[in-house]
């Protein structure tokens, strides 16, 4: 289940658009992917952590993190 401070990363016609869940426009957009990826995990980071969804070129998922301290459902077995 999606949270308000989550964010998702996806391409549009200006570049790559880093946007929290719910709001309406993005937050930034970007030349490259990275750079929106890195923006968005610094805003989870300043906000108390949550879910980083990353869309491809295609608009299909490409990568979902949990950035600390949000709370990871299925955490690594190495890590427990």
């Amino acid at each position: 289940m999606s949270k308000p401070q989550d964010r998702i990363v996806y391409m549009t016609l200006a570049g790559w658009a880093n946007k929290r869940n719910g709001a309406e426009r993005a937050e930034g957009i970007y030349p490259t992917q990275r750079e929106a990826a890195e923006a968005a995990r610094q805003n989870l980071q300043n906000s108390g952590g949550g879910e980083l969804t990353i869309q491809g070129v295609n608009g299909r998922f490409r990568d979902k993190d949990t950035i600390a301290p949000g709370n990871d459902p299925c955490p690594p077995k190495d890590k427990r």
